[in-house]
């Protein structure tokens, strides 16, 4: 019988099980991945960047917990000899309508406690990018990178000292007994008091296998990447974000240094075919009915159809794509830049055809889940996994 089970070894799933083990280190723990290893969906496959807070909401759980989760996560990486770097970033009004969004930007950076936001003047852009252009940008000196699979090896060393993470074991199901609860993977069937979903891409899923009503429907946003070659790699420092449109809750093709010296730009977002869609033409016929059968998709197709055409333009159309980063760096040519590994977002979509900005944690009497967390989830692991261990706390006790 296990005191807890998290269901979901992501980054968010692993910092959850950390932080209970931190403060209850004699319960019984396990971890179960349906994966070879850790991290291998949506943290292995961003873009390491750690994330200041800027956009969000002011109050929202986004903003508290990405704010405390960087200082968390760098307390984190400066224990465990983890490499990471606070290198600040450049977001970038390359149109005159896009400077009344910057503006509120910058207020609301301000509102959310980051220090050290300064208004850059077009002329002085290139004293932080030498290649960069615009109207006005903000430097945002907090932002950082970092390899967060590197964070997820170490997070697992800890569990593995105090309790169990076992991998290849995909749950299947869920079910509430008299005293316990339980689950069944393709490798046993576990006993537990407790479950904590961290599924990502299927945490709705696996909160419908537990009984709870699918309200939220998580749709599959693919990210592509280009990486620039080494001869280009000069023409970006550090990273350069555009302004993002305030109607989405996606950030924009944007360039980032990787914590090895690698430049990638991107990415877009374009509705996969598959939860785990990395390729464009993966296909999952059953979860393309997921949510081609729900309501709310369709709602936002009406609101956003054109802008996902346009997404699926650049997506095929490797010029499209080129003069969306040339909008932020005009120096860089077709032959500069070559195709990278894919990411897919899992994305709450509401019955009102909204995607959910916010994180979503709902707990009942012997259960939490987490059925939303886009970025700066990664960023807010740490913080995210407190949270979650307090919810934790207060039912048991």
């Amino acid at each position: 019988m296990f005191d807890v089970i998290i269901i979901g070894g992501g980054i968010v799933g692993l910092a959850t099980g950390y932080q209970i083990l931190k403060e209850f280190p004699d319960k019984k723990l396990l971890v179960l991945e349906k994966e070879k290893d850790v991290g291998m969906h949506q943290t292995g496959h961003n873009s390491g960047v750690i994330h200041s807070g800027i956009y969000y909401k002011p109050g929202s759980l986004k903003v508290k917990n990405c704010r405390y989760g960087i200082e968390l996560l760098k307390k984190f990486c400066d224990n465990n000899d983890i490499q990471y770097e606070i290198c600040g970033k450049l977001i970038v009004a390359t149109r005159d309508d896009e400077l009344p969004v910057l503006a509120n930007l910058f207020e609301r950076g301000k509102e959310n406690g980051i220090k050290g936001l300064m208004m850059v003047a077009e002329e002085e852009i290139k004293d932080y990018e030498p290649h960069a252009v615009g109207e006005a940008s903000i430097f945002c000196p907090e932002t950082g990178i970092i390899d967060y699979l590197k964070v997820c090896q170490k997070l697992s060393e800890h569990i593995n000292e105090k309790g169990e993470i076992i991998i290849g074991a995909k749950v299947s199901g869920i079910t509430p007994k008299t005293n316990s609860i339980l689950v069944t993977t393709e490798k046993a069937e576990f006993h537990t008091r407790f479950i904590i979903n961290c599924a990502g891409l299927f945490s709705d899923k696996v909160s419908e296998l537990a009984g709870l009503e699918r309200k939220l429907r998580i749709v599959p946003f693919r990210g592509e990447y280009y990486m620039l070659k080494k001869e280009a790699r000069h023409l970006v420092k550090n990273l350069i974000y555009p302004v993002p449109d305030p109607r989405y809750p996606f950030l924009g093709v944007h360039f980032t240094r990787t914590i090895d010296g690698e430049i990638e730009a991107g990415p877009n977002a374009v509705l996969a075919w598959a939860r785990e869609g990395y390729a464009k033409m993966d296909i999952n016929f059953k979860d393309m009915w997921d949510y081609l059968s729900y309501s709310g998709f369709w709602r936002m197709a009406r609101k956003y159809g054109s802008t996902g055409f346009e997404e699926y333009y650049r997506s095929f159309f490797k010029s499209a794509f080129l003069k969306s980063i040339q909008r932020l760096v005009p120096d860089i040519k077709e032959d500069q830049i070559e195709t990278n590994p894919a990411g897919v977002r899992a994305q709450a979509l509401d019955p009102q055809g909204l995607l959910v900005d916010d994180f979503v944690i709902k707990n009942t009497n012997n259960m939490i889940h987490v059925i939303n967390a886009p970025s700066p989830a990664a960023t807010s692991s740490l913080s995210i996994g407190m949270h979650i261990n307090k919810l934790y706390s207060s039912i048991i006790n």
